[in-house]
């Protein structure tokens, strides 16, 4: 189904160009498969899941950049067992010549299962530039976290863009994904009032089923009250139909201002997989006015 003529135009602008792409370790033949309708140099962000091992991320990084690709591996905090496991996992990503981007992130346990309990901690070792790592990115949350209160949320933003502006390090933010564009804006105004002045990567959920996509939201702390999913495009009485971002792209679009909210790019967090994603982006891309 073609998406309607309002996306088409919303496309035309900016806030889609460079957009960025989620996989995990297991998604290599996926990607390869989707390889033809991925702008070459587009980054790709590697979870760092716990069934995972060294290999297969240092695998799945130099796959991405053997496609054309620029990878951007994740480093969960709280997974990484000691300094030795972090200095390996770096060691190999700049052997591989994929360690220039990173994202640097908590992570899911409640406990660390070593010595670092957040990523900023990651970001003080200095490891990051030791081996290599020119630009790093970092998590925002608009409608907050389930674990984490808000102003917790503020003050480990407000450290890390000190932390990387002191190491130097260039930087980025990616936000969670969200159904509703208010809430996204409301809270990228804060951030500019609060003085980070970091590009931030507005966090969309690629075309999936709906029921995927709630099931994703439940475990985030995604706002999904009927309204916002009505609004975004979803059916509560047909779970097991599909949902895209077309509106909240179009609706973003219409309401970014970049004097006022500053650099804003997309990035897909491919729940229904790498090559719906691809395929959608191809031919919103396609389609899309000169």
């Amino acid at each position: 189904m073609n998406p309607p003529s309002s996306v088409r135009t919303a496309v035309g602008t900016s806030l889609l160009e460079d957009f960025s792409l989620e996989m995990t370790g297991k998604d290599v033949p996926e990607l390869e498969e989707a390889r033809d309708t991925i702008p070459q140099g587009t980054r790709i962000n590697i979870t760092f899941l716990g069934n995972e091992d060294l290999r297969m991320r240092l695998d799945a990084a130099r796959e991405v950049k053997r496609l054309g690709f620029v990878p951007v591996p994740h480093i969960s905090a709280r997974r990484l067992g000691s300094r030795d496991d972090f200095e390996r996992f770096l060691a190999g990503l700049h052997a591989d010549g994929t360690s220039d981007n990173v994202f640097v992130v908590g992570g899911d346990p409640a406990r660390p299962e070593g010595p670092y309990a957040d990523s900023l901690s990651l970001i003080g070792t200095g490891l990051l530039q030791e081996y290599g790592v020119r630009h790093v990115g970092i998590s925002g949350y608009p409608e907050g976290h389930p674990a984490i209160d808000a102003d917790a949320l503020w003050s480990a933003l407000r450290d890390k863009h000190a932390a990387l502006a002191d190491q130097p390090l260039e930087g980025c933010i990616i936000t969670q994904f969200g159904f509703a564009v208010d809430p996204v804006l409301a809270w990228v105004e804060e951030v500019r009032r609060r003085g980070i002045d970091l590009p931030i990567r507005i966090g969309v959920p690629g075309p999936a089923g709906v029921r995927r996509l709630l099931s994703y939201a439940a475990r985030f702390g995604v706002g999904t009250s009927a309204s916002v999913v009505r609004k975004y495009g979803f059916s509560l009485t047909n779970l097991m139909g599909t949902a895209g971002p077309d509106r909240f792209l179009r609706d973003l679009t219409a309401a970014h201002d970049p004097g006022h909210h500053g650099e804003l790019k997309i990035h897909f967090y491919t729940f229904g997989g790498l090559g719906a994603t691809s395929d959608w982006a191809a031919r919103i891309r396609k389609e899309s006015p000169a």
